[in-house]
């Protein structure tokens, strides 16, 4: 224990020097370099930044222990992520990249999509901004959950405590460095989770006990069945909708360098994101047959912590905990760091500073946003009603894959669509989701699923009935496709 003890002590340290190396960088920049880097991230970074900032601590504890209960029949889950996230770096990510430079040199999604039709009016922006402080809320109490759940298995550190802990040291280098120190970390955080996901299931598999399959199929005879139910498939598939509006992912698509670069950020995350999967699926099959079923580890999703405390010494299990570490810190930083620039660069700058913003101003504003939505997601994340790890990324996913994933696709891909059309689409997602969640989750339907459909057919409904764009919208679209080929 004292041996993990120091070793996540050693990782911590460096996440808050990587955070402090950025603020000394970047303390004299302004909105753009803290929110977006300046543009000016390389093809390794942005790739192993998108999928870490996406892969939070569910990848190693809440679907390694969904497929360990319940079976194969949870890989569609991962199927639709490897789906979503190859179509999003190949068709959206370069359209993005090029739209958010064309639509007046856009940092935020929000100020995109009003950019980009534009529109004088700021009722997206504000909409917008209201969805990603819920949203982002909801998603960072489960990183800070997954968090506080590793130091109380690992070091019996109380939960509550260890909540505390994770969360000041992600507001830490978030707040210092901005963007720039967001990707880095992730960067590292990335390949530290590949190498634990890697590591774990090849020495599982080295130690099966014997007969540990067969006892599988006595205990849960349809364990190994992949079709399980229409609605199973359906929902796993529809978790790969959600890529398409995942802002804290695809704001990373408007942060690299060029359009070169983005081709080559496309091949390192996809292989990435589909390593991970693979093989935090065979994490929870192997978890199985080796641990057998607890309820204890299914509950508490300590699949992935379990075995690796019992395949491996101390010093090589703290390096590979420290991967849930990674996880969960990737991804609240990205969080916290997007619902801040929603607010600043959307809200406070346009609407209650009037544009009056100084750039020392603006970075100041967006550390402060930082704080409070940490806190509001330590709240939450302490609450023991809150639920599990996967239920609230679940719950987060579903609300922007529904918003904002139709309205940013057609924003890209269809010339005619309007700025009423995204509002309508994005208000609607966002209630169906919601509402599908509270009223029809029993269907076991995913609640993505319905909203993403209302939602696209909201905003071509809502097009068709508006009049077209202006000439100056149209040619900004032409602008912005033509100019996808050039750097």
């Amino acid at each position: 224990m004292n041996t993990e003890l120091v070793v996540f002590i050693i990782y911590l340290v460096c996440m808050i020097g990587i955070g402090v190396y950025f603020f000394l960088r970047t303390r004299t920049g302004g909105e753009k370099e803290y929110f977006l880097g300046g543009r000016k991230m390389g093809p390794w970074v942005s790739a192993l930044s998108a999928g870490a900032s996406d892969m939070s601590a569910w990848v190693l504890m809440g679907l390694p222990a969904s497929v360990y209960a319940l079976g194969l029949g949870q890989v569609w889950i991962a199927v639709g992520l490897a789906i979503g996230y190859a179509l999003s770096w190949i068709f959206e990510a370069p359209r993005l990249r090029a739209f958010s430079i064309a639509a007046d040199d856009s940092i935020t999604i929000p100020q995109y999509l009003t950019n980009r039709f534009k529109s004088k009016s700021h009722s997206l922006q504000v909409v917008c901004a209201i969805i990603f402080l819920v949203a982002y809320t909801i998603y960072a109490a489960s990183s800070i959950k997954a968090a506080g759940t590793l130091f109380n298995t690992v070091l019996g550190v109380d939960t509550n405590v260890a909540m505390y802990i994770a969360a000041a040291i992600i507001v830490g280098y978030t707040f210092l460095g901005g963007f720039s120190a967001v990707c880095w970390t992730d960067f590292f955080q990335g390949m530290l989770m590949l190498g634990a996901l890697l590591l774990a299931p090849i020495f599982a598999a080295a130690n099966l006990p014997t007969g540990g399959a067969d006892a599988i199929v006595k205990e849960a005879p349809g364990y190994y069945s992949v079709f399980t139910s229409w609605t199973d498939i359906l929902s796993g598939l529809g978790w790969g909708l959600g890529y398409f509006g995942m802002p804290h992912i695809i704001i990373r698509f408007m942060s690299v360098e060029s359009q070169k670069s983005l081709k080559r950020s496309a091949k390192i995350g996809i292989t990435w994101t589909t390593l991970i999967l693979i093989f935090s699926v065979l994490v929870g099959v192997l978890g199985r047959m080796s641990l057998g079923f607890d309820e204890g580890i299914s509950k508490n999703s300590l699949v992935f912590i379990t075995m690796v405390r019992r395949l491996f010494p101390p010093l090589v299990s703290g390096v590979l905990l420290s991967a849930i570490l990674a996880a969960a810190m990737s991804t609240a930083d990205s969080q916290l760091l997007s619902a801040a620039s929603a607010f600043s660069s959307d809200v406070y700058k346009p609407l209650i500073r009037k544009n009056k913003t100084s750039d020392k101003e603006m970075l100041w504003t967006g550390r402060i946003v930082v704080l409070v939505i940490a806190l509001l997601a330590l709240v939450l994340a302490v609450n023991p009603n809150a639920g599990s790890i996967m239920d609230l990324v679940s719950n987060a996913w579903g609300v922007f894959g529904a918003a904002f994933g139709p309205a940013i696709l057609l924003s890209l891909f269809w010339k005619r669509f309007t700025f009423k059309g995204a509002v309508a689409g994005i208000s609607v997602g966002a209630i169906v989701d919601i509402l599908w969640l509270v009223l029809l989750s029993k269907t076991g339907l995913y609640e993505i699923v319905p909203g993403f459909v209302a939602s696209l057919c909201a905003a071509v409904v809502v097009t068709l009935m508006d009049k077209k764009p202006d000439a100056e919208v149209e040619a900004l679209f032409d602008k912005a496709v033509s100019s996808i080929n050039i750097d």
